[in-house]
């Protein structure tokens, strides 16, 4: 039997999120659409989408992913590199992260993140070398920073490096990926104005309150108006076009301004608690690859949502990246889903294999 709590806890995201979806889009939906809940509507499809997605992955045995984990991410490679084309891959607000499949658009750098884990978890079952982890991990954050997109860069970095550390691989050549990660991190930062000008933003929010520091001005308005118990639900100001990306990037602020602190305090913890259940079932797992794998998925949920959080309360720049189950968006919302239901399955599997033991004794 998989682990109720957990699946509890993934519903009751969802839940959040769809009302989040619901209130802090309105305006931008009737601005944009004509209809106040267009948004809602597709948030509500991918929610099914992602739910049906959640029950499939949670029902096939997790070695099923072991088999196919080689191919998947040369396929999600494929898609990285296709959406650098640019008849294929478009832009949109300043980056080219997106492909149309016609009626939908998806972002291959969601994919990429559950399929790069299920390798890493692979290269790690099969006690390859140092450079089976590296390299590729090397090699999807330079086609990410092509798009470009800083934030999902790191979140993949944490990801992969999570399972590097939890896998048998020398503490010397972990130790040196980091050194190098982070004076690339830096590059980064200096060789582009656009990164730099938000570096600068961060600490200096008064310097250029109608530019460059306009977001993260416009966020911390929203903070300081919910105060301890917020305005009210449904009675965010900054909603109301002030806010850059209310219903995705910064939907936390949203949520924060109408509940307070308080409301802002649940979602840490119940992102808290994710991470928790998430590692319990990493040390519960049965072999090598579950393991590896589980860390992976907790370590790119609970760390995306950490960058997310941290940078709307600016203890970290903005980084442009979504809060797992809860910012409008497909892509992001059914490949998490979809990574949680392989979670479940893993935490199934050590009672399945208690039982069969009983039996066979």
């Amino acid at each position: 039997m998989s682990d109720r709590n957990f699946l509890i806890l993934i519903l009751v995201f969802v839940f959040i999120g769809l009302i989040a979806v619901a209130d802090a889009s309105a305006p931008q939906a009737l601005n944009t659409y004509g209809d106040k809940f267009f948004l809602f509507k597709q948030q509500l499809m991918w929610a099914g989408i992602g739910l049906a997605a959640l029950f499939a992955t949670s029902k096939i045995n997790y070695k099923f992913w072991e088999k196919v984990a080689t191919p998947l991410f040369l396929l999600s490679l494929s898609l990285l590199l296709v959406v650098l084309l640019p008849r294929l891959g478009f832009k949109a607000l300043g980056a080219r992260r997106w492909i149309s499949a016609g009626f939908f658009n998806f972002q291959p750098s969601e994919l990429i993140k559950i399929s790069l884990s299920l390798f890493l978890a692979k290269v790690a079952s099969k006690n390859k070398n140092a450079i089976s982890y590296f390299l590729p991990l090397a090699v999807i954050a330079i086609l990410i920073m092509f798009q470009p997109d800083l934030g999902t860069t790191l979140v993949i970095a944490f990801m992969g490096l999570s399972q590097i550390f939890v896998s048998d691989v020398s503490l010397l050549y972990f130790v040196g990926s980091l050194f190098v990660g982070l004076l690339g991190t830096i590059g980064l930062i200096v060789t582009s104005s656009y990164r730099k000008a938000r570096l600068l933003s961060f600490f200096q929010t008064e310097a250029d309150p109608l530019g460059t520091s306009y977001h993260i001005r416009q966020v911390l308005l929203g903070l300081g108006s919910g105060g301890i118990f917020g305005v009210g639900l449904g009675a965010s100001r900054q909603k109301y076009l002030f806010l850059p990306e209310a219903s995705t990037d910064s939907i936390f602020a949203v949520i924060a301004e109408e509940l307070g602190l308080v409301g802002g305090i649940c979602i840490i913890f119940l992102f808290a608690f994710f991470i928790y259940k998430g590692l319990t079932i990493a040390l519960r797992a049965s072999d090598t690859f579950s393991k590896v794998l589980a860390v992976g998925i907790t370590a790119w949920i609970g760390g995306q949502a950490f960058l997310n959080i941290a940078s709307m309360i600016a203890l970290v720049p903005l980084t442009g990246i979504p809060l797992p189950f809860i910012s409008y968006g497909g892509s992001s919302l059914v490949t998490v889903m979809a990574a949680c239901g392989i979670l479940l399955n893993i935490s199934r599997t050590p009672v399945q294999q208690k039982f069969y033991n009983r039996r066979k004794v």
